[in-house]
């Protein structure tokens, strides 16, 4: 019998198994995952915990109720993968796992112990993250009785799960403070490593343009070296200072720290990936996806939904000892919350920027490209159900894994 072992059960791993699931034959195949917790988390609900959105039940599932039957399920965490031997160590009961193919789904974590001075004494008393559920969850506490003063959102550096999140966070903020009465007395200001709001130039324009008329600060190229919690102050390595009353960290973004025992990624933990295929460089049964790749596209679940859709074709050519095809563009699709029940959606790839048009019937939408509206708002909203119900499952999404220009104008 053949074995196909996941590695990480967060949105790619859990796709890619319920896929796998219904494509190997399961008399000929064995698949097995193997995660460290029981609980799945919904991260982009995480956004919304601040502001009283959504409460930490949202955002929680246990992850067996998204599993399909038949595949073993291991709670563990994962000690070493060795490629070279087809093997991998699991610290429960001291086992190893064999394979005849791997996929890596380990996903990425925040690590604010690489800022000096951000994760010390006031790690969330007067410094908070939202990129994790106890941080998002002991700013909402903060907030209900903040009274305003100067809040700072800082990028420490790229890349970052899920790159718009941080904007939007600050239009939600601003929503926020507006509905608390408080707005007026609350400064905004975001200071990220980038030379503009956004990676891609003309989302860059259009967000650039919104955080200006809500009279959000940008202070762009600032990158990182330290947090001084005495004087309330962000330094840069070039020594610029940005001062705050309250801030919220986009810590630097790594990959699991099993990839670093084993050997086998970047200077960030990541896994060196194709960028077309999705296979592991160094190795021709490996395969990476999700955030535990190095490639260029952003770490959003969109981003690994069209993933996993490539690879499955890909997979099954492969197995039948054909070549790879490269076939991922990079595609990205993202909601991006702007307050006052209001939203954009933007859609790219490696090499097309986002560009205006309706989504994802060419002339007819509903969903608006590169411009504000309800609609965009409700379809983010409705996205937490499709996450839970369609998506993880891995059941069929009517938007094609290639990004498509059909309905779009330069």
């Amino acid at each position: 019998m053949k074995k196909v072992l996941i590695l990480g059960a967060g949105t790619a791993g859990t796709m890619v198994a319920n896929r796998l699931s219904h494509e190997l034959d399961p008399l000929e195949w064995q698949i097995t995952i193997v995660d460290q917790s029981e609980t799945h988390y919904y991260q982009p609900g995480f956004l919304f915990i601040p502001f009283g959105t959504y409460g930490k039940a949202d955002v929680m599932k246990p992850k067996r109720d998204y599993l399909p039957a038949g595949i073993e399920i291991i709670i563990s965490p994962i000690e070493t993968i060795e490629p070279e031997k087809n093997r991998v160590r699991i610290k429960k009961d001291n086992r190893t796992l064999d394979y005849d193919y791997l996929i890596i789904a380990t996903g990425s974590r925040t690590v604010p112990e690489e800022t000096p001075g951000l994760a010390e004494d006031e790690w969330r008393k007067s410094i908070f993250d939202f990129y994790t559920v106890d941080g998002a969850m002991a700013l909402h506490k903060f907030l209900r009785t903040w009274e305003g003063g100067r809040m700072v959102l800082n990028v420490a550096e790229m890349p970052i799960k899920c790159p718009v999140a941080p904007l939007e966070f600050l239009f939600l903020a601003d929503y926020f403070f507006h509905q608390q009465g408080i707005r007026d007395r609350v400064e905004l200001t975001l200071a990220t490593p980038l030379p503009a709001a956004f990676t891609k130039p003309k989302a860059a324009g259009l967000l650039g343009d919104i955080l200006d008329a809500k009279n959000i600060n940008v202070v762009t190229e600032f990158n990182i070296e330290r947090v001084e919690p005495d004087e309330r102050a962000i330094y840069s390595y070039d020594e610029r200072k940005v001062d705050y009353d309250l801030l919220i960290s986009v810590p630097v973004n790594m990959g699991s720290e099993v990839i670093e025992r084993s050997g086998m990624g970047d200077d960030l933990m990541f896994v060196p990936t194709e960028k077309y295929t999705l296979k592991a460089q160094e190795y021709d049964n490996v395969f990476v996806l999700g955030d535990a790749t190095d490639l260029p596209s952003s770490k959003a679940g969109s981003v690994a939904h069209f993933q996993v859709d490539v690879f499955i074709d890909n997979f099954m050519r492969y197995l039948d000892g054909l070549e790879l095809r490269p076939t991922f563009d990079g595609h990205a699709n993202c909601y991006i919350e702007s307050g006052f029940g209001k939203g954009f959606l933007i859609d790219f790839n490696y090499d097309v920027e986002p560009l205006p048009g309706m989504f994802p019937l060419p002339g007819i939408g509903p969903f608006s490209l590169l411009q504000e509206s309800r609609v965009n708002h409700w379809g983010k909203m409705m996205f937490r159900w499709i996450y839970w119900n369609i998506l993880l499952k891995g059941k069929e999404m009517p938007i094609p894994a290639q990004m498509s220009m059909a309905g779009k104008w330069e």
